[in-house]
């Protein structure tokens, strides 16, 4: 049976990796820093533990007698948390560092890591109608500030790890990733969870409005959660080195995605424009040429059906906090 570390296993994406692992059979530790009662998914036949990463000996105590792992774990959110939290998304950095030394104490034969779209060319996003974001747009860098550097730094600290040492590693390049049980308020959010929880108060509230940041036409392309970890799992299995674009080639506007989750949850509502809020970049996708070539397959999951999944989810989030007070 093979022996797995998924870290950061008590987060959004972790938390369905972890169940997804355990359905194929694995034998599957977890480790988050978060405690058990924060973890957004828990599966009481993994491993679990509650453990600061970025310490090099709990990485390695962590893995002993590890196959695999993938490192999931990271200081994240939306726009809104890396924008202000620069030095914290930074200093992930010892995350990925210590647990990369730690498989190579300890022998683990194959390791993961979870990039992000960020580390793409600030310059190559500077429009809503932008060319698709290959693999190698990542250079020259100019990454996000902060949350992206340290991503591609980390990358290049897998390339060398299997440069020097041999330690079989992978990248995948994450493109906005939602799904149910996920983070839907706090300011950790991402923007479909986000405006599924401003159109879901809204409704309940019975109010006309709904805050958007930014002028809404901001482009993105939105990763389902399931879509998202098939891909994972089968980057990890194949033979292929070279960082990885995991990420929907379909792009809309903030105003698109706003009116499809206002469609599902059957209401219309005002949009109310902050121009001083985080915006990121101006536009981004994801070009799955490489992954169509080496993998014969991209996500393929719609928006649409993406979100009616996860916007009812949302809601009841809401309607439970709200019947709480």
């Amino acid at each position: 049976m093979k022996k797995v570390l998924v870290a950061g296993g008590g987060g959004f994406i972790g938390g369905w990796l972890v169940k997804e692992l355990l359905s194929m059979g694995y034998q599957v530790s977890v480790v988050d820093i978060k405690p058990l009662s924060e973890w957004y998914q828990v599966f009481p036949e993994a491993r679990n533990s509650s453990r600061d990463l970025s310490l090099l000996d709990n990485c390695t105590q962590s893995t002993v007698g590890i196959d695999e792992i993938y490192n999931l774990a990271a200081d994240m959110g939306g726009m809104g948390f890396i924008e202000n939290n620069k030095a914290a998304c930074m200093l992930t950095v010892l995350i990925n560092t210590h647990l990369l030394m730690a498989a190579k104490i300890n022998g683990v034969s194959r390791y993961f890591f979870a990039s992000s779209a960020c580390v793409y060319n600030a310059d190559k996003q500077n429009k809503s109608l932008i060319d698709p974001l290959k693999e190698d747009d990542a250079y020259p860098a100019m990454p996000e500030d902060g949350y992206g550097w340290e991503k591609l730094f980390s990358e290049r600290m897998c390339r060398h790890f299997y440069e020097d040492y041999g330690l079989e590693t992978r990248v995948a390049r994450y493109h906005n990733v939602y799904g149910p049980n996920g983070t839907w308020e706090g300011g950790r959010e991402k923007a479909p969870a986000a405006l599924s929880r401003k159109v879901a108060e809204s409704k309940l509230s019975k109010s006309n409005n709904i805050n958007i940041w930014g002028d809404g036409e901001q482009t993105r392309s939105f990763t389902y959660i399931k879509d998202c970890i098939y891909g994972t799992i089968r980057l990890m299995e194949s033979d292929i080195r070279e960082p990885l674009n995991i990420g929907s080639s379909e792009m809309v506007s903030i105003n698109e995605l706003t009116k499809i989750i206002e469609k599902i949850a059957g209401i219309t509502l005002n949009p109310i424009y902050d121009l001083s809020a985080p915006k990121g970049v101006r536009g981004r996708n994801s070009d799955n040429s490489k992954i169509l070539k080496l993998l014969n397959w991209e996500p393929r999951v719609s928006l649409n059906e993406g979100l009616k999944e996860t916007y009812p989810w949302v809601e009841q989030e809401v309607d439970k906090k709200l019947n709480a007070k």
